[in-house]
C-alpha cells in the first residue's frame, strides 16, 4: 500500500521584529510629553510665588519698612544691615503691611513729621517713632507748639483701625538734674503720659485701648557716645498693638 506524504508549504515570511510593537513607542512618547507639560506648569507656578515674594520685598524697601527679628536687641541696626527672612503673607501680615503704608503716607503729608518720624513693623504690631525734640520742650513734659500735628496723626490711625496703643517714652543717659524730674525715669514716664493724655482727650479714644510707659535710657537705639546719637535715643514711640492679644 503506497504511503501518502503531505508537504507543507515553506514559510517565506520574514521573521517577526524584536522589541515592543510600534504603537507602544508612540504611546510612550505621548506620556513623556504630557509629563514634561505638567512639570513646566509646576515650575511656572513656583516662579510666580517667588516673584510675588520679590515684589513684596520691593514694596517694603520702597516705603522704608523693616521687619524686626524676634531676637533683635535694642541696639538697632540700619535697615540695610537687618537680615531679611522669608516672609509668609497671611491675612495678619497683609493688615500690618497696610497699616505701615497708611502711617507712612500720613507722615509724608507734612515735612516736619516726615523728617522726625519713622515706622517699623514686627509680629505684634506697628511701631511709629518720633523725636522727643519735635514734641516736647527740652528737659520737660510740656508739649511744643506744633506737636499736635504728630499726635493728631496718631489719633487718626487709632480711629480708622482697631488697634491698641502703647506710648513709650525714651531718653538718653544724661541725667535731667531738675527738681521736677530728678531722673530719666520720671521724665520718660511723664512725657509718655502727657502724649497719651492728649490722645485720649482730643481723640475721644477709650482709655481701655491706651497705655503709657517710661523706659528712661534702658533701650537705646544707638550708643550714647555722641550728641547726635543721644538725640536719636531721645524719642517717643507709638506702638499699635494687635487687638485681642494675651499681653500688650
Amino acid at each position: 500500500m503506497p504511503k501518502i506524504v503531505i508537504l507543507k508549504p515553506k514559510n517565506n515570511d520574514p521573521p517577526p521584529e524584536e522589541g515592543l510593537p510600534p504603537w507602544m513607542a508612540t504611546f510612550a512618547d505621548m506620556v513623556t510629553l504630557l509629563l514634561c507639560f505638567f512639570v513646566l506648569l509646576l515650575s511656572f507656578a513656583s516662579n510666580d510665588a517667588e516673584k510675588f515674594k520679590e515684589l513684596l520685598g520691593s514694596i517694603q524697601d520702597a516705603f522704608g519698612v523693616t521687619i524686626e527679628r524676634p531676637e533683635a536687641d535694642f541696639l538697632a541696626l540700619t535697615p540695610s544691615d537687618l537680615e531679611r527672612k522669608e516672609i509668609k503673607m497671611d491675612s495678619n501680615d497683609k493688615r500690618l503691611l497696610g497699616l505701615v503704608l497708611h502711617i507712612k503716607a500720613l507722615l509724608n503729608e507734612d515735612a516736619a513729621t516726615r523728617k522726625s518720624s519713622g515706622v517699623n513693623a514686627d509680629r505684634d504690631g506697628v511701631l511709629m517713632s518720633t523725636d522727643s525734640a519735635s514734641l516736647f520742650q527740652p528737659g520737660t513734659a510740656t508739649l511744643k507748639p506744633g506737636a499736635e500735628k504728630t499726635l493728631n496723626k496718631v489719633i487718626s490711625v487709632l480711629k480708622e483701625n482697631n488697634y491698641d496703643l502703647v506710648v513709650r517714652g525714651h531718653t538718653d543717659n544724661s541725667e535731667t538734674g531738675s527738681e521736677k524730674f530728678p531722673t530719666n525715669w520720671e521724665l520718660s514716664s511723664a512725657r509718655a503720659a502727657r502724649a497719651l493724655r492728649y490722645i485720649a482727650e482730643h481723640g475721644d479714644i477709650s482709655t481701655k485701648r491706651l497705655k503709657a510707659v517710661g523706659y528712661a535710657d534702658t533701650q537705646p537705639l544707638v550708643k550714647n557716645d555722641t550728641p547726635a546719637n543721644r538725640e536719636k535715643n531721645r524719642r517717643i514711640e507709638f506702638f499699635y498693638h494687635k487687638p485681642a492679644a494675651d499681653s500688650w
